[in-house]
């Protein structure tokens, strides 16, 4: 088993007060999953935390029980389950983004939905894999209020997010390589990217070194360090002064097993 360094962290809730994290991690043989249950605003709804756990429970069950099957399909079961077992209701249901690495003998594959993203760093460089639609859809000023996000949730033309469409799984990004081309893979939170995207603090090099040489512990430090720098949130406005982080990282050039940070 390649060496899988994980470190999580909880952050504030939209009112500033600290509250346990939305973000979960699930870890099998030969799999990695980040989730990130999204902030829950709407009356009357289950939090984006209560489904991320749900949907992880899921995933982990058919992961562990369905090892080589594709992880589109095993991915849109878990959706599908998690809907019929609590009723959920297309776009009026709580939400979770899904990043996923697989690694066997021969391959690394990986799958994103929503911005949770992946990266593999191969001898060419890391290769980001980044869903960025909801993004763009921000950009072009489509997303102004909650009607607009609730229309464009899981439907052509807008984004797509773990919830109770099964068919958002075959809308997630995907990739593969050769195990011999990938030394390590990173899957984060936005929590964690931000550090890279938006504050510029740290790259994706530095991820992976910064990891190795004090864990992964030690990167979502950094990133703390910037917001905390930036406590009125003014030069990176957000709606939260600290999200949730959880980061792995899986090195394909250490056998050393699963260490994990979680305070």
């Amino acid at each position: 088993m390649p060496r899988i360094d994980i470190a999580e962290r909880a952050g504030v809730g939209l009112d500033g007060r600290e509250r346990p994290t939305e973000d979960r991690v699930v870890i099998t043989d030969n799999t990695a999953v980040v989730l990130d249950g999204a902030t829950e605003q709407r009356e009357g709804l289950p939090s984006g935390g209560w489904y991320s756990r749900r949907l992880a429970e899921r995933l982990e069950t058919l992961l562990r029980g369905r090892p080589d099957e594709d992880l589109t399909t095993l991915l849109s079961a878990s959706i599908d389950a998690v809907a019929a077992e609590e009723g959920l209701t297309p776009r009026c249901s709580p939400s979770s983004t899904v990043a996923m690495v697989r690694w066997g003998s021969e391959y690394v594959e990986a799958l994103v939905l929503a911005d949770s993203p992946v990266v593999a760093f191969t001898a060419h460089g890391p290769e980001v894999l980044l869903d960025d639609r909801l993004d763009r859809l921000r950009a072009a000023g489509l997303l102004r209020t909650r009607a607009d996000v609730d229309r464009l949730r899981n439907s052509e033309g807008g984004f797509w997010v773990a919830e109770a469409v099964p068919e958002a799984a075959t809308q997630a990004l995907r990739r593969r390589w050769s195990r011999g081309d990938v030394e390590a893979a990173v899957l984060a939170t936005d929590g964690v990217s931000a550090g890279i995207d938006t504050y510029r603090v740290l790259d994706w090099p530095d991820v992976l070194r910064l990891s190795r040489k004090n864990g992964a512990d030690a990167v979502l430090d950094v990133v703390r360090d910037a917001e905390v720098a930036d406590a009125d949130c003014r030069r990176w406005p957000r709606s939260k002064r600290h999200d949730d982080q959880a980061l792995v990282v899986v090195d394909f050039t250490v056998d050393q097993g699963v260490i994990r940070v979680k305070p």
